[in-house]
């Protein structure tokens, strides 16, 4: 088990001024309701047992010394399977993306690609007793970790399956922690008026194997897509490198390539709609898939 150095009230602090550096200072989100959320959410609970390792910058992992409980409280990746690249990600980048998700008390979230659940219980404070939050994970070493560290939250529910599939039924938010060539249909038509997705687009680099291990984005961007009256609005958040789907999700080498073109010919900032099963407008398409297209026109 890790070691507490630190009295529960003086790990409640420290836990705080995490919460503060992460949301407020580096992801810059004014939402408070977020900083609160990280702020009592025990990221340790999440980690599995130590020694505990974190990504280094220039790839691969390295073991912490020590195993208190104060070192979780850091913007860090720490390594959840370090020989498939599932990490628990930066918490900065999550505050930035759970902030352009926009969660509501009450609402209905699917979270796709859970891990061992940490973020599921951010979206749970988020989302309140009246609200629900369905973790999604793959696989089965993961989400039985997060059965066990989510089990004391009534609003959460932890499903063993191919985020493919799911969700499967309407929902007010999702929210995908992989990266994805493609959205999947459920996560388009499963969403409310007014709902929003938000994920990770990215492709792998070719020909090279990850030096942390599994497939991680080479190019890749977060975007936020919602669902109004007349199409879906969709826009870049910003850059975004996640480990690669598995699953029904991984996309082919024609999609690889045709992705990497665009992220190389650049403007995905531009985007403003996703189209969906609609023919596109040639010309006025940053991307066009199988069945969909990221247009640089208002939806």
């Amino acid at each position: 088990m890790p070691t507490a150095m630190f009295t529960a009230d003086e790990l409640a602090v420290v836990r705080r001024a995490y919460a503060r550096q992460v949301a407020a200072a580096t992801a810059g989100t004014t939402n408070p309701r977020i900083e609160a959320a990280f702020a009592v959410v025990p990221r340790e609970k999440f980690l599995g047992a130590p020694p505990w390792q974190i990504a280094n910058l220039g790839g691969g992992y390295r073991p912490l010394l020590s195993a208190d409980l104060v070192l979780a409280y850091q913007d860090v990746l720490f390594a959840l399977q370090p020989d498939k690249g599932v990490n628990n990600g930066s918490p900065s980048l999550h505050a930035r993306l759970l902030a352009e998700l926009d969660v509501q008390i009450g609402d209905r979230i699917a979270h796709i690609g859970a891990g061992t659940g940490y973020y599921s219980a951010v979206l749970s404070e988020l989302v309140g007793a009246t609200g629900h939050v369905y973790a999604i994970e793959m696989d089965p070493n993961l989400a039985g970790h997060a059965r066990s560290a989510l089990a004391d939250r009534a609003n959460v529910s932890v499903i063993i399956a191919d985020g493919n599939h799911w969700p499967r039924q309407e929902m007010d938010a999702i929210y995908v922690n992989f990266a994805v060539g493609r959205p999947a249909e459920p996560w388009i038509e499963s969403l409310r008026p007014g709902g929003r997705l938000v994920l990770p687009l990215g492709v792998p680099r070719q020909g090279r194997p990850s030096t942390n291990g599994g497939r991680h984005a080479y190019h890749g961007a977060a975007l936020r897509i919602e669902r109004g009256a007349r199409g879906f609005a969709a826009r870049w958040i910003g850059t975004a490198y996640f480990v690669c789907a598995d699953g029904g999700l991984t996309i082919d080498e024609a999609e690889i390539e045709a992705l990497t073109v665009a992220f190389k010919r650049g403007g995905i900032e531009f985007v403003k709609s996703l189209l969906w099963k609609t023919d596109p407008r040639i010309g006025r398409c940053w991307y066009i898939g199988d069945q969909w297209a990221l247009c640089c026109d208002e939806p």
